[in-house]
């Protein structure tokens, strides 16, 4: 029988065999009557409402069906994903109830539910409708509400002494952890992303990640811009894995106050943990990122606890036990936060009294060379990341030969940042790569940088006469090569840059364009010159153009030299661009340059053309005033 505004149930025999759980010694799974009816509410809530109160309604329905066996159905595949969907149209209330039928009448029953496949993204996606809070129409008094938030704010304080009691349970499983980070937000009034929004791979997966790209850049080739656009949007938040998941904040009840003090005080009794299971370790970085950003003197407080907890377990004598915990994969990605979250003293007493000296032997080492990054980022601004270069430097061939070329990245980076050590810097890498002398080397520096080769091997081929070739087509660049190519453009002398830059032919710039890294450093060099240093970049890139509106890349490329170029520049590329319209206008990339440039202008009315291309020239070069 079908209810008004819910969905009717039918005999499914097939369906359930997903929902066997046990709990509390009562009934152990879900029926097949009722998975099958969830399954069609989840439906149902997929295709939205089109007025409030058939959403109401429905949800009223659907709730007063879970009513009784809420934990039944949180443990079950397909009635988890449903109440995932339906605790975002229902009522804070609403969810309080829920919350309170899970979590029974003490709050002992949520580490059931929460440290399950199933009910934990249940339990999260409720704490994720706190924000709402303010909504609720519970009976409370207005003083009493803004204390406690409502119903489902004070499950969420039960569901917090629940955590709070079973502190090692909820940090070290894969599940509760999940939900007691997600709980740190929440009391910090802030929300994270739900876990299927930012999931992006880890170290071990760089390499599957890489082949995607590379898998992705093959298919989208063949496609019309409008499909290869839409998968390149899709994947565009798993492509750069150094973005921070979007956080939301809200003004939670003062209750939530203390109670984050409370099960802050907890998480530090277990800090031994933070440095033996990956699992809690990650519960203990969301607590200082949170903190840091809510609560900045507690956050404070947390790494000078940890930090004394971390440096006063005993090692080899004359050793610091830094240097072990950093060489673990747990503990690594603790310090990673540590270093990137400690204030000025905090970071020079860490450098001073515990890795002076060693900083070389942690960047060679597989594990210890990613916190490296994050110390070498983290003073940047200070007086003492002269003393973090001077040691690097040291080292750097012994670096590159590792492979760990994050590290020398960062360096470049931080020196573009901090305008400290740039000709040094330079200097080093000339001398790393063997460019340096003699000085006709030094104009092949950047096919070098870019393929991360030094110049015997880059040139390994000879002529007839036994001379070296030096002239070897542009094939082979790569991602960190890219990076660091990026970094220098930014140093205050990039001549050495710009004259490599120059020396190669019109078809090695039109390859460096079309290439996935190749593509972000022409645009660098291009878009950071001179109006003079660009115009013998373009110059050289002349006969080039067609190809470049053609391309994927290429045409993104070109729009962001347009937006950069002077009025004579973008005349220059318009007029080579125009003779071929009927090739760029059916072109699936070119068509957006066409459009984009005015070109059907530019042939018609050149004096209007030109008049509108004057004014957002000197529109750009206004507020590049400003903001300088």
């Amino acid at each position: 029988m079908k209810r008004k505004g819910g969905v009717a149930k039918e005999d499914e025999k097939n369906e359930g065999g997903d929902g066997e759980k046990s709990f509390g010694g009562a009934k152990t799974r879900l029926d097949p009557m009722s998975v099958g009816y969830f399954r069609r509410v989840g439906e149902r809530l997929s295709e939205g409402f089109t007025e409030e109160e058939e959403k109401v309604m429905f949800v009223e329905n659907v709730l007063t069906e879970v009513k009784g066996q809420a934990a039944l159905v949180a443990l079950n595949i397909a009635g988890s994903i449903t109440l995932e969907q339906l605790l975002r149209f229902a009522s804070p209330d609403q969810v309080g109830e829920l919350m309170s039928e899970l979590g029974g009448e003490s709050g002992s029953d949520f580490t059931a539910v929460a440290c399950d496949r199933c009910g934990g993204h249940v339990v999260e996606s409720a704490l994720r409708q706190m924000p709402r809070w303010t909504e609720s129409t519970s009976l409370m008094n207005e003083e009493e509400e803004e204390e406690a938030g409502g119903i489902l704010g004070t499950q969420v304080l039960s569901l917090s002494r629940a955590v709070r009691e079973n502190c090692e349970e909820f940090i070290k499983h894969a599940h509760g952890s999940h939900v007691a980070r997600t709980l740190i937000h929440v009391l910090a009034g802030c929300t994270d992303p739900p876990r299927t929004e930012t999931t992006r791979p880890g170290r071990a997966h760089a390499h599957t990640f890489s082949l995607l790209i590379n898998t992705l850049n093959t298919l989208t080739s063949s496609l019309s811009w409008d499909v290869s656009k839409y998968l390149w949007v899709c994947f565009a938040g798993a492509k750069d894995w150094k973005a921070a998941p979007k956080i939301t904040d809200f003004t939670s009840p003062r209750s939530f106050w203390f109670e984050l003090n409370d099960l802050t005080a907890s998480l530090i009794d277990k800090v031994n943990l933070s440095v033996t299971d990956v699992v809690a370790s990650a519960t203990f970085q969301t607590l200082l990122k949170v903190c840091h950003r809510k609560r900045p003197k507690l956050c404070k407080k947390l790494l000078k606890k940890i930090l004394a907890y971390l440096t006063s377990l005993s090692s080899a004598p004359g050793v610091s036990p830094l240097l072990v915990f950093l060489k673990d994969q747990a503990s690594s990605r603790l310090l990673e936060v540590i270093f990137q979250l400690s204030p000025k003293a905090l970071i020079r007493d860490l450098y001073k009294n515990q890795l002076k000296d060693q900083l070389v032997t942690l960047a060679i080492h597989p594990i210890a060379n990613f916190p490296m990054q994050r110390l070498t980022a983290a003073s940047t601004n200070y007086k003492m990341f002269r003393k973090v270069f001077d040691e690097l430097m040291e080292g750097v061939e012994a670096i590159l030969a590792a492979g760990h070329m994050g590290v020398i990245v960062q360096l470049a980076e931080s020196c573009a940042q901090s305008g400290e050590r740039q000709e040094e810097m330079m200097q080093c890498l000339l001398n790393a790569f063997h460019c340096d002398e003699p000085g006709t080397r030094k104009t092949c520096c950047l096919p070098l940088f870019m393929s991360l080769l030094t110049y015997e091997v880059y040139y390994s081929s000879q002529t007839a006469e036994g001379d070296v070739n030096t002239v070897v087509p542009l094939t082979s660049m790569c991602y960190h090569g890219s990076r660091l190519v990026q970094a220098l453009a930014k140093f205050k002398d990039r001549s050495l840059l710009l004259t490599s830059l120059r020396s190669l032919t019109s078809a090695d710039l039109l390859t460096l364009g079309s290439d996935p890294s190749g593509s972000h450093v022409l645009q660098a060099l291009i878009t950071t010159a001179s109006d003079k240093g660009r115009g013998k970049i373009l110059a050289r890139l002349k006969g080039q153009y067609v190809s470049m509106a053609c391309s994927r890349l290429g045409s993104r490329l070109l729009e962001a030299v347009w937006h950069s170029a002077s009025v004579s520049q973008r005349q220059t590329i318009a007029e080579e661009l125009v003779p071929c319209e009927k090739q760029l206008r059916s072109d699936q990339f070119a068509r957006h340059v066409w459009a984009n440039f005015a070109l059907t202008n530019f042939m018609r009315k050149r004096a209007e053309w030109h008049e509108i291309q004057t004014g957002q020239s000197k529109k750009k070069k206004l507020f590049s005033d400003i903001l300088q």
